[in-house]
């Protein structure tokens, strides 16, 4: 395994405001995710996202990689372009525990963090296993029936059919392989013993609906870091900063006054 590519893009803000890193859930673009968020975000920070590989503008990886290697990605990615300074962090599910590995090793680079719907173990090993197999089988249309059930809580694809269906694109528009190789990355990661040595100010957001992190894994998170907060999110489930932008972009707003 080795660090992948991953690339950027400007989300909000202008470069004279504190950074915010944002990173995207498994089969999304950070764009689609996180637009109308980061344009609600744009008079408090600089808002910056990251792709998967395989994903947006990120190419496609070219060996396996681990959530580690992911952390060191977003390093990477944020040193070679915008400086070596702290930042705030906030990512969706498994750039939700991206943060969490960012946390753990480089917390002297991370001022505060908002882990969105995202757990300190997420799934079971075999289930992410099984569907790396499937979309190397037959590609990332199989999982997209499923997605609708776990990314939008009921009545979001009626409400705003144009975002649900750029999430969707997005999803088609994947490479397998980076699909499939997040999926394993997402099989090894298991956080919950290390939670306590987490000292950084973190909020954990779930949405009340989401059945892919339920808001108790959510939760956990907030319990067992030292300086943790929870917030609930109604009528959202999987993709928060999607479903509801205003609220998740209040949440982020006032993240940088809690130090």
């Amino acid at each position: 395994m080795s660090i992948p590519a991953i690339r950027g893009s400007q989300l909000g803000g202008t470069p004279d405001l504190p950074l915010l890193i944002v990173g995207p859930s498994l089969g999304t673009s950070v764009a689609t995710l996180w637009s109308a968020a980061a344009r609600r975000l744009a008079s408090h920070y600089h808002v910056i996202g990251w792709d998967l590989p395989g994903h947006g503008v990120s190419p496609p990886p070219r060996e396996g990689f681990s959530i580690a290697d992911l952390a060191s990605a977003v390093i990477k990615l944020v040193d070679h372009q915008l400086g070596t300074e702290p930042f705030t962090y906030a990512g969706v599910s498994v750039a939700g525990a991206v943060g969490l590995q960012l946390l753990l090793t480089h917390p002297e680079r991370i001022l505060s963090a908002a882990l969105i719907c995202t757990a300190a173990r997420l799934g079971d090993p075999d289930d992410w296993r099984s569907r790396a197999q499937v979309v190397r089988d037959a590609g990332t249309g199989e999982v997209v029936s499923r997605s609708v059930r776990r990314w939008f809580s009921p009545g979001f694809f009626e409400r705003n059919p144009r975002s649900a269906q750029a999430l969707l694109d997005s999803l088609r528009r994947v490479d397998d392989d980076g699909y499939a190789r997040t999926c394993e990355a997402l099989a090894e990661f298991d956080a919950r013993a290390r939670l306590g040595e987490i000292d950084t100010p973190i909020v954990a957001v779930a949405g009340a609906n989401d059945i892919a992190t339920p808001p108790d894994s959510v939760r956990f998170i907030a319990t067992n870091v030292s300086r943790g907060r929870f917030v609930q999110v109604p009528n959202a489930a999987h993709l928060a900063p999607a479903e509801q932008p205003d609220r998740v972009a209040d949440v982020l707003a006032t993240l940088r006054k809690w130090r």
